[in-house]
C-alpha cells in the first residue's frame, strides 16, 4: 500500500485566492482533481491533503465529498504554531513555514510510503505511474526517487516562477539548487542572480517539480532540517523565511540516501498566475474532448 500527499496548505499570495481548488475543468473540477484522478488509475489507494484548517469546509464542499467514494481521505493541518520543541511562532506571523514543514506535518498519520506533490500543478498521468512502480519496487529508508522535468516545459508566461534545479549522474540526483525568479527572455531561459544580474540556464535541465517519492523516515529528515532552518533564519526574518523540500533535499543528499530520478518528458502546468489560468482552461478542455478524461471524472460513483 503506497499513498498520495498533496501540499495544500499554501496561501496563494501571487494568484490571489485558495487557487487549490480554484476551478478549471468544465466540470467544476480544480487541477488537484485531475491530479487524484491520475493517482487512482496509477494505483494510490489513500490521499492524504495537507491544508490549513481554516480551509477544511471549503476543500470538503468542493473536492472530498466527491472523491470519497473512490479513495480514502484523510486531511492533515499544517498548522505555524507547529513548531519543533524549544520553538515558538512569531507573534503576527500568518505565512506557514513552507513545504518542509509541510512534510513534517505528516510524522504523526502518515505510516507507509508515499508520493509527495503540489495541489496546484498539472503532472501529466506518466509522473503516477512511474512513481507508484518506484514505490511499490524500490524505495526505501537509503533510496527516494523525483520526478524530474525538463525547465523548458516548466515556465509561466505570467511572470517568474522559482524551480529546484538538479544535476544528475547515472539516473540519480547529485546536487539540487533552488532559484528564485526564473523567466524566458527571448529565446532563452535566464534567472536573476545574486548579483542582480540576469543569467541563462540550460533548456534542457532537469527541475524539480515537487514530485517526490519517500518512506516515513523521511521525517525525521525532515525536523532536523527543518530545526536547522530556525536556528539559522527566524531571528532575521520572523514574519516570512521558510524552508522548501529542494532545499532540504540539497542539504542532506548524499549523508544518508540516494535519489532515484525517474525523468519526464511531459509539459507541466500550473496556475503560479492568475493570468494563468485561461491556458490551464484550455488544456484541460482539449484534454476531454480527445478522450484522456471523461467529462465527469467521479460520475459514476456521483449518481
Amino acid at each position: 500500500k503506497v499513498s498520495l500527499v498533496i501540499l495544500a496548505a499554501g496561501m496563494g499570495s501571487r494568484y490571489g485566492g485558495l487557487k487549490q481548488i480554484d476551478t478549471v475543468g468544465n466540470n467544476g473540477e480544480s487541477i488537484i482533481d485531475f491530479t487524484i484522478y491520475d493517482a487512482i488509475k496509477a494505483g494510490f489507494s489513500k490521499v492524504y491533503l495537507i491544508i490549513r484548517k481554516e480551509h477544511e469546509a471549503a476543500f470538503e464542499q468542493s473536492l472530498v465529498r466527491h472523491i470519497r467514494p473512490f479513495v480514502e481521505v484523510e486531511y492533515v493541518f499544517q498548522d505555524k504554531d507547529d513548531l519543533p520543541e524549544g520553538f515558538v511562532c512569531p507573534e503576527g506571523r500568518e505565512k506557514p513555514w513552507g513545504t518542509t514543514h509541510a512534510l513534517w506535518a505528516c510524522r504523526k498519520q502518515v505510516k507507509e510510503a508515499f508520493m509527495i506533490c503540489n495541489a496546484d500543478d498539472y503532472y501529466g498521468k506518466d509522473a503516477f505511474t512511474s512513481m507508484f512502480k518506484f514505490l511499490q519496487e524500490s524505495v526505501d529508508d537509503q533510496n527516494y526517487g523525483m520526478v524530474g522535468y525538463r525547465l523548458r516545459n516548466t515556465l509561466s508566461d505570467s511572470g517568474t516562477v522559482s524551480r529546484g534545479v538538479c544535476e544528475i549522474k547515472n539516473d540519480q540526483l547529485d546536487k539540487i539548487v533552488e532559484i528564485a525568479k526564473i523567466k524566458r527572455e527571448g529565446e532563452d531561459i535566464v534567472y536573476l542572480n545574486s548579483n542582480d544580474v540576469w543569467e541563462a540556464l540550460p533548456y534542457e535541465s532537469l527541475v524539480s517539480m515537487n514530485f517526490w517519492g519517500f518512506t516515513p523516515n523521511v521525517f525525521t529528515l525532515a525536523e532536523k532540517q527543518f530545526i536547522a532552518f530556525l536556528k539559522r533564519d527566524l531571528e532575521g526574518n520572523p514574519m516570512k523565511c521558510e524552508h522548501v523540500i529542494p532545499t532540504m533535499i540539497g542539504e542532506t543528499l548524499h549523508n544518508e540516501y540516494k535519489l532515484h530520478v525517474l525523468a519526464s518528458e511531459n509539459t507541466w502546468f500550473g496556475v503560479t498566475y492568475q493570468e494563468d489560468k485561461p491556458y490551464v482552461v484550455k488544456q484541460f478542455e482539449t484534454f476531454k474532448e480527445e478522450g484522456i478524461y471523461p467529462f465527469n471524472l467521479w460520475e459514476v460513483k456521483d449518481e
